[in-house]
C-alpha cells in the first residue's frame, strides 16, 4: 500500500520503511522554534525537568516578533528572559530586532528548514513550513520544552485530505482567496488533526509565496499540517538557500486519503472572511460598500515581497482614503529591503499608508494596530476572532493584499478591478 508525502515524512524521521494514518511514533526532529511569547514558559518547562542543554543548539530556533520592538516593560522582561537562555545555549539561531522578522517568514527565507523536515513550533501557524514539502506542526510550549532536550517529537500519523486545485484562477485571484474559499467549504474544523494535501495544476502554477500563504492557514481548518509535493518551483526557492540536503519526497499513487476534494479555481473570486470566523468566507464583491477603519498589510501569512508587491500595484500613484488608517508591515528585514529596492515603501509612503519594523503586532492584537469598540479592520492576517486585534465590539475582515489595498483606497470594501478600472 503505497504512502502520502507527508506518511512518507514522518516514516523517515522515526526510521522505519513505513508509517500509517493512526499510529502513535517517535519521530526526530530536525528543527524546534518558540517565540518571544511561547519560549517562557517552555524555557521554565525545559529546566523545570532537569535539562541543561538543548539537543542541538544548531536545530532550535528563537524568534522575538510579537512584541518587539518592545511595547512595555512585560514584553520587554519577556523578551530579555528569552535573550538570556539564547546566550546561555549558545543558540546560532536567535532572532531579534535589526536582525528578526516575522518567524514563519524568516526560517524558510534564511534556509532554516527544508523538504522532508519534521518541525515543531511553539506556535499554531507552524504548518507554514509545509509549503517546502515537509512536516511542520505547531505544538504546545510544554511540548516544545521537550523537543528542545530530546529532539524528539511523539504524535500520532495523521490522516490527510487531498485537495485537487485545478484550472486557470481569474485575475486578482491569490493564494490566500483558495485557501479562505477552502475553509468556507469544509469549516474551520473540517480538517481536524488532519494533513491538508494541495495539490493539482493550480498549485503547480502558485508561487512559493503563494504556497506559503495556504499552508499557513491550514490550522484554520483544524488542519494538523498542511504540506505541498516538492517540485521545481521549490527546488528553485531552495536553491542557494537551504542549509541542508533536501529531501524531495512525493505521495505515491495509491497512497490512501481520508477524503479528495476537487476544486476548480475558475470559480473562485476573490475573497473576504466575515467575523468572526475564517470559515465566513464570501466572495469580496458581497460586501462592496461596507464602511472600514483600518487596513493591515503584512503577517506571517501574508508580508512577502509579492504580496506588497500585489498591494502596491494597486496603491501605485493613489491616496489611500483618509477615513482608513493603512498599516503595512514587511515581514522581515529582507522583505523590507527588496521592497525599498523596488520602490514599494515609496509607494506606500506616497498613499500615505504607515510602514513598520516587522512584527507579528496589530495580527494578535498585541500593538502597532490595535482596534477599538465598533471599528471594522480589513486584514490580511490569518484569524479574525472575537477581539483578535482589539477591542470585542471590534470587527476584523479578512482578505488578501489585492482586496485589502483596494478597500484601503475605496473606504469600503472593494475589489480591485473596481479601484483600477
Amino acid at each position: 500500500m503505497g504512502m502520502t508525502i507527508t506518511e512518507k515524512i514522518l516514516a523517515r524521521a522515526c526510521g522505519r520503511e513505513a508509517v500509517q494514518a493512526g499510529e502513535f511514533i517517535n519521530a526526530r526532529l530536525d528543527l524546534a522554534l518558540a517565540n518571544d511569547i511561547t519560549a517562557p514558559l517552555a524555557i521554565k518547562e525545559f529546566e523545570a525537568a532537569g535539562a541543561e542543554k538543548v539537543w542541538d543548539p544548531e536545530r532550535v530556533v528563537l524568534v522575538c516578533d510579537h512584541f518587539v520592538p518592545n511595547k512595555d516593560i512585560k514584553s520587554a522582561e519577556q523578551a530579555k528572559f528569552v535573550r538570556d537562555f539564547a546566550r546561555r545555549q549558545g543558540l546560532s539561531n536567535f532572532y531579534d530586532v535589526g536582525r528578526m522578522g516575522i518567524e514563519h517568514v524568516i526560517l524558510p527565507e534564511k534556509g532554516l528548514v527544508v523538504p522532508g523536515d519534521v518541525v515543531i513550533g511553539a506556535d499554531s501557524h507552524t504548518c507554514t513550513y509545509g509549503a517546502l514539502g515537509a512536516f511542520a506542526t505547531g505544538v504546545g510550549s510544554t511540548d516544545l520544552a521537550a523537543g528542545m532536550a530530546t529532539g524528539e517529537v511523539w504524535l500520532r500519523v495523521p490522516e490527510t485530505i487531498r485537495f485537487n486545485l485545478e484550472g486557470t484562477p481569474g485575475k486578482y485571484v491569490t493564494g490566500k482567496d483558495y485557501i479562505l474559499y477552502i475553509i468556507g467549504l469544509i469549516g474551520v474544523d473540517g480538517a481536524l488533526y488532519s494533513a491538508m494535501e494541495f495539490a493539482g495544476g493550480a498549485m503547480r502554477a502558485l508561487s512559493m509565496d503563494g504556497r506559503f500563504t495556504m499552508c499557513n492557514m491550514a490550522i484554520e481548518a483544524g488542519g494538523k499540517s498542511g504540506i505541498v509535493e516538492p517540485d521545481e518551483v521549490t527546488a528553485q526557492y531552495c536553491r542557494g538557500r537551504v542549509r541542508r540536503e533536501p529531501a524531495m519526497l512525493a505521495s505515491d499513487a495509491d497512497a490512501v486519503y481520508a477524503q479528495v476534494i476537487d476544486i476548480d479555481v475558475a470559480g473562485i473570486q476573490p475573497q473576504v472572511a466575515r467575523p468572526h470566523l475564517p470559515s465566513n468566507a464570501v466572495a469580496a464583491s458581497e460586501l462592496a460598500g461596507l464602511k472600514i477603519d483600518q487596513v493591515v498589510i503584512g503577517s506571517c501569512t501574508n508580508g512577502r515581497i509579492e504580496d506588497l508587491r500585489m498591494a502596491a500595484a494597486v496603491m501605485k500613484g493613489r491616496k489611500v482614503n483618509p477615513d482608513v488608517r493603512t498599516i503595512v508591515i514587511p515581514g522581515s528585514q529582507e522583505v523590507y529591503q527588496q521592497a525599498m529596492h523596488e520602490g514599494l515603501i515609496d509607494i506606500f509612503i506616497d498613499a500615505e499608508a504607515a510602514v513598520s519594523t516587522p512584527t507579528c503586532g496589530p495580527c494578535l492584537g498585541g500593538h502597532m494596530g490595535i482596534l477599538a469598540a465598533g471599528e471594522r479592520a480589513v486584514s490580511t492576517t490569518n484569524r479574525n476572532f472575537v477581539g483578535r486585534m482589539g477591542h470585542v465590539d471590534s470587527e476584523v475582515y479578512l482578505a488578501g493584499p489585492y482586496v485589502a489595498a483596494a478597500t484601503a483606497i475605496a473606504g469600503t470594501v472593494a475589489v480591485p478591478g473596481e479601484v483600477l478600472s
